[in-house]
């Protein structure tokens, strides 16, 4: 209800645009997050971008290109489920992927160093144009990934979402904890900070994640638009219109 209420506000404001950037590993509960925080929000003003693999167009451009086609209006908010933080996540873990950007598989520290400093100040230009950005790393345990994914072999409703990838990727959980380390490390700034939410208890993760977007809101300091004295004086005609109205 309250984030509800704060979606209103910044529709009525239109002052800032809101992207939130949900990352986490496989089954680590990013669409039962955005599920839960979206179910009161007006469709209208919100929508979801998941990141899957980059088509050939994607890979013809730099890798924030199709960030940029999915960032939020003003008074809009978007979720971006997954982002261009993949390209120093999966691309970190396996560095051939680099070769479709058309770039070198082996990069160097310089390399990775210069990649998150690209996304500091793509971010800290967004915070610029008045866009405000949640970023939220859903941390779960190796086991109780181990877990998640058997459930889903246990239920056959739930098994579209098994693919290979989940059970392969495990493989390599130190090297990915390793670039989230790295990553965030990197990348959390004073107005865009990173929010680690321990997400082994989905319902606790839920509440953490919304508690997080109503602080947020709070801070931004939304206010319902103030009519200059001629719009109050033509609203009361109005409304004395209507009432004489039949």
């Amino acid at each position: 209800t309250r984030l509800e209420e704060f979606q209103t506000l910044l529709y009525a404001s239109h002052q800032k645009g809101l992207l939130i950037v949900l990352q986490g590993l496989d089954t680590s509960g990013k669409d039962g997050a955005i599920k839960h925080i979206t179910m009161g929000m007006n469709a209208q003003g919100c929508s979801v971008t998941s990141f899957k693999a980059p088509t050939q167009t994607e890979l013809e451009h730099d890798f924030l290109w199709r960030s940029n086609l999915s960032l939020p209006a003003k008074g809009q908010i978007e979720i971006f489920n997954r982002s261009y933080y993949e390209e120093v996540l999966i691309t970190k873990v396996h560095p051939e992927l680099l070769i479709s950007e058309k770039m070198d598989p082996k990069p160097n520290k310089k390399f990775w160093t210069k990649r998150y400093q690209d996304i500091v100040h793509f971010e800290q230009y967004l915070h610029r144009q008045n866009f405000e950005i949640i970023k939220i790393f859903i941390h779960i345990s190796k086991a109780e990934q181990k877990k998640r994914l058997l459930l889903r072999f246990e239920d056959p409703k739930k098994h579209w979402k098994i693919s290979e990838g989940d059970v392969h990727e495990r493989v390599f959980w130190k090297q990915y904890q390793k670039a989230y380390e790295a990553c965030i490390e990197s990348t959390s700034t004073k107005s865009c900070p990173w929010y680690v939410v321990p997400g082994d208890d989905k319902k606790n993760a839920r509440l953490s994640i919304s508690q997080i977007l109503i602080e947020r809101f709070k801070e931004m300091k939304l206010k319902y638009p103030k009519l200059s004295l001629k719009d109050e004086q033509n609203l009361k005609k109005l409304q004395a219109l209507l009432r004489a109205k039949s």
